[in-house]
């Protein structure tokens, strides 16, 4: 049966989430799943991109993300929302404005690639 629209925002949903949580052990991602960031392929596999949502340095200085804004276009999910860093300098934190789009098909409802816009920020 077809994933849904909800249940592919869902699986969105767990990869933002994740960022902050650092728990990606649920993150629904297709075994080939790739990230592009900056266009720079950033995620490689499924389990590479879990394995950096858990334990990646890039990743453990996330705080906290915004509730997402979701739209969905076809079999592409888009995503937007603000993260937050830990740390302060001068009782200001690095933030981000993100733009994500998740190629999440109907057919298997996993995440098959990330496309990210990051436009950094500091938040006072």
């Amino acid at each position: 049966m077809p994933a849904t629209e909800d249940e592919r925002i869902a699986a969105a949903r767990a990869y933002i989430e994740a960022l902050a949580s650092h728990k990606a052990d649920d993150v629904p991602f297709a075994p080939g799943c790739t990230r592009i960031e900056f266009g720079v392929k950033t995620g490689f596999s499924g389990d590479q991109l879990r394995r950096s949502l858990n334990r990646g340095p890039q990743y453990l200085v996330i705080k906290s993300v915004s509730e997402p804004e979701f739209s969905v276009n076809g079999d592409e999910v888009h995503a937007r929302f603000e993260l937050l860093t830990k740390p302060t300098l001068a009782g200001r934190r690095v933030a981000a404005r993100i733009d994500e789009t998740f190629l999440i098909p109907a057919t298997d409802g996993k995440i098959h690639h990330i496309r990210a816009m990051v436009r950094p920020f500091i938040k006072s």
